[in-house]
């Protein structure tokens, strides 16, 4: 029989697995402290606690995945009745479209994996220069996002980045490329390449950055960018053009100083950008191509064209909006596998895993956005917001609710927002002409200052807590230093066009 001592000492290298003794230590101490700062400081400020603490275990994705610390904090927050299991469901329902969209739609693109990678392949050896490639996705991104949604984009951009990153890994290793390989495992790689790997992490970092930043910036355009947008303009009772035309005054200067910004960082090579492709990748993804099309038989072939049909019509049914994002992309895999011959369970179970951790991470964080709710936590910044009267109010908006969107979930804000704004122009409160301007502040102010942060946005946390960022070195804090010049600039740009052209 174990000892006492055993017994707790196989406990504690249980809890939270591998993760540092520090971090175990702290996230003990934050589920001990927390009923007694509730006692001691009242619900408000505890709120405020519990959103801190899951920023922390965000922070620390790279330490251990959020779902488990974040999910006892969560856990803790309901049993502590800073909330109800009512609420928690609520604002899981609420959300239900985007639960939807990372089962099927993640999934899905895990089925057109050998199309996008072929074409960002050719796009990688045909395009030399950095700078033109980094315009390019961040380009690309946003002309996607402005069409589909911004979860959906990010997800092809993750399953490409996957993709070559593990072709040069698998070289780097001396292993064929029929061979079994873990690209997680840097012990397989020569010593005289790892330099080289590095130097392709921090390549596919800018890419991904770049095109993360893509998304916002597309997002912030259209009816559809966002979800809050979809919220924004049903309220406001504007149609795909008038949404478009009435956000121009400010995604239009957001956009281009956007693009702007990624001409210094590349050119400076500020804040970890303008890391070019090593020769020996760009080699390698050239020999990797031709092998590719000289082994491709008439099967890959016509894979690669069901995959391209399958690509427009989620393009298609994307941009009118035949359906819910998640059901498109249950098409998606239903097509994509039928004419593909994959049929197996164990074939379709490898596409469900990059997004089901990060689902059951996104209803324990609408926990933490129930919280939120219940302590009305917002509501004081809100309502003094909302109090203001002339110019100044859209300004005072824009920075409140990208504030407050930096720190918690971009759509939560924009619902608060809209919903108290809706409800003031229909209590004769303010004038239509004022309700459509606070309109295209909230959803100026939600979508743009919120890439300062990688929890204001949905995009912007998947990325971070999908098993590419671990691969190429992409953590909290670095996520927050590459973001930073992109928040600054695009900001200001947002905040003078909500003062001067609205």
């Amino acid at each position: 029989m174990p000892s006492v001592r055993q017994s707790w000492d196989a406990l504690a290298r249980n809890f939270l697995g591998d993760a540092p003794d520090w971090y175990k230590a702290t996230i003990l101490a934050f589920l001990v402290l927390n009923p007694f700062l509730l006692i001691l400081l009242g619900p408000f400020i505890t709120g405020w606690v519990f959103v801190a603490e899951f920023i922390f275990t965000l922070a620390m994705a790279l330490k251990c995945y959020p779902l488990q610390p974040g999910g006892l904090i969560a856990l803790e927050g309901v049993l502590m009745g800073m909330t109800s299991a009512e609420g928690v469901y609520h604002e899981t329902v609420a959300n239900f479209p985007v639960i939807l969209l990372l089962i099927f739609m993640v999934a899905g693109i895990y089925f057109l994996r050998d199309l996008l990678l072929l074409v960002f392949t050719k796009l990688l050896v045909v395009v030399r220069s950095k700078l033109l490639l980094s315009l390019t996705f961040v380009g690309a991104a946003a002309l996607l996002s402005a069409f589909l949604d911004a979860l959906t984009v990010i997800a092809v951009v993750i399953a490409v980045a996957t993709g070559l990153y593990a072709v040069y890994h698998r070289f780097a290793s001396d292993h064929a490329i029929d061979d079994e390989h873990d690209h997680s495992d840097d012990e397989l790689v020569n010593g005289h390449m790892k330099g080289d790997l590095d130097r392709f992490r921090a390549f596919l970092r800018n890419i991904m950055m770049h095109a993360a930043i893509g998304t916002a910036l597309g997002g912030l355009a259209t009816l559809v960018g966002e979800p809050q947008n979809l919220l924004i303009g049903e309220l406001a009772g504007w149609g795909f053009v008038e949404f478009f035309v009435r956000m121009l005054p400010v995604s239009l200067p957001v956009l281009i100083v956007g693009l702007l910004t990624t001409v210094l960082l590349e050119e400076t090579r500020w804040f970890g950008y303008g890391v070019a492709l090593p020769p020996t990748v760009r080699e390698v993804m050239e020999r990797w191509e031709r092998r590719e099309a000289a082994s491709r038989g008439p099967r890959q072939k016509a894979r690669l064209w069901i995959q391209a049909v399958t690509v427009v019509l989620l393009v298609v049914s994307l941009a009118f909006q035949l359906a819910e994002v998640g059901l498109v992309g249950l098409m998606v895999i239903v097509v994509a596998t039928a004419f593909n011959g994959v049929t197996s369970e164990q074939a379709l179970g490898r596409a469900f895993r990059e997004a089901l951790p990060f689902t059951a991470l996104l209803v324990t964080f609408f926990a933490i956005v129930a919280i939120i709710h219940d302590q009305e936590l917002f509501a004081r910044v809100i309502d003094f917001v909302l109090a203001q009267a002339g110019p100044g109010q859209a300004t005072l908006l824009f920075g409140a609710a990208g504030a407050l969107s930096a720190v918690s979930d971009n759509v939560f804000v924009a619902t608060v927002y809209i919903t108290e704004i809706a409800q003031a122009f229909d209590a004769g409160s303010i004038s239509r002409e004022q309700f459509d301007t606070l309109a295209i502040v909230v959803n100026a102010g939600t979508n743009v200052p919120s890439v300062a942060t990688p929890n204001g946005q949905a995009a912007f946390l998947f990325l971070l807590t999908s098993t590419l960022a671990p691969l190429i070195r992409l953590g909290f804090v670095r996520m927050l230093w590459m973001a930073l010049p992109y928040a600054v600039t695009m900001t200001i740009t947002g905040l003078l066009a909500v003062r001067f052209l609205l």
